[in-house]
């Protein structure tokens, strides 16, 4: 097993993400191989539980309630829906359900209640349960984690230096204190981040840098290539080639050696050539179904054939880290405490996010 780094520098990782490609992929192709099975993959579903009207106003993010961008949004799921996609996502191979809501950050009450049994809920059919739901608190990752939490996910999303060019509404420092929350619970971290939104090379080398900095790692890292919305300050970036979606996952495989680096958002545009060259390089995960979260995903059939035709078998439940246990609502130890945290409100401008606002406006 290779040991993890955590003072990785970013000229460092820029040398590893500029090495000659054959010689990038081997080196990161070794790593994988000395830390995880090269032949399985983890297989995850995201689902929406809540959708649109998010207070944020991520450059990137369709979900934003101050962009136009079409999406249809919908109030949070019931527990037996809930249930019955989980079960659809366990007969189609996932062995992981990712529930996201549109959330600025979580709140004490009724909602967070219902959340609390969904995981509960999923975590009792044998499957891993993941929420990606804001910013949370110590107390609220607590009762997550007593819930049968398995994964909390929360992207750094770029590096600290571009995060001021992408997002005003919270600050870096807010992705890390939730974070830092998280980690004093047995729920492991999920965080990874989008490339192809207009930031430099140093930032991708930045954001790894972050990553790699925590102490453990995240034990799943997702990398996100940008998928334009229209309506959102990003629509006209052009996509990101399949070369820079292989560096970045080579060289976060080689940075972070015994994390699961998840093929994310993007893959509709990569070819199954691409895809295959990627799990070459050290991603040993995916997402399945047909949208993630909002944007297109490829079809489930599709990626089981792709499987089929790679020899890749799909990552068993509860591999990595043993399966929480899940204790009754009725006999929690950690109760709402209705927190009000401030946090961070940056209250910068961001040109490209105020013109997507004022279009708002315009077609209201």
């Amino acid at each position: 097993m290779s040991e993890a780094r955590h003072n990785w520098t970013k000229q460092e990782i820029l040398e590893i993400y500029n090495t000659p490609l054959m010689e990038l992929l081997y080196d990161a192709a070794t790593i994988h191989r000395k830390n995880h099975d090269p032949n399985t993959v983890q297989v995850s579903t995201l689902l929406s539980i809540k959708t649109g009207g998010c207070p944020e106003d991520c450059g990137y993010c369709p979900q934003a309630a101050r962009y136009h961008t079409d999406i249809k949004g919908n109030d949070l799921m019931t527990v037996p829906h809930v249930k019955a996609q989980a079960l659809r996502a366990r007969a189609s191979g996932s062995s992981r359900v990712c529930m996201g809501a549109a959330w600025r950050n979580v709140k004490d009450g009724p909602e967070f209640d219902q959340v609390l049994e969904m995981v509960r809920t999923i975590n009792k059919l044998d499957m891993e349960v993941c929420c990606t739901l804001g910013m949370i608190t110590e107390n609220q990752a607590k009762r997550l984690a007593e819930a049968g939490l398995y994964a909390y996910n929360h992207n750094l999303d770029t590096s600290e230096d571009y995060y001021k060019d992408v997002i005003s509404t919270r600050a870096f420092e807010d992705r890390l204190n939730t974070i830092e929350n998280v980690r004093k619970t047995n729920v492991t971290v999920c965080s990874g981040g989008i490339i192809g939104m207009g930031e430099k090379l140093e930032d991708r080398a930045g954001m790894l840098v972050a990553l790699a900095s925590l102490s453990p790692q995240p034990e799943s890292t997702p990398i996100n290539a940008l998928v334009p919305v229209e309506g959102t300050p990003m629509e006209d970036i052009e996509p990101i080639a399949i070369w820079d979606m292989l560096r970045m996952v080579a060289t976060t495989r080689i940075v972070l050696p015994e994390t699961q680096v998840r093929l994310s958002a993007g893959r509709t545009e990569m070819s199954r050539e691409g895809q295959a060259m990627c799990f070459f390089a050290g991603a040993n995960s995916i997402f399945a179904g047909d949208k993630l979260l909002t944007t297109p995903n490829p079809n489930v059939n599709d990626d089981m054939e792709m499987f089929k035709l790679l020899g890749l078998n799909p990552q068993k439940p509860f591999t990595k880290v043993s399966q929480p246990k899940t204790v009754e609502a009725s006999e929690s130890e950690f109760q709402t405490l209705g927190e009000k945290p401030k946090w961070t409100r940056p209250g910068h401008k961001i040109e490209r996010n105020e013109i997507a606002k004022q279009k708002v406006k315009l077609t209201d």
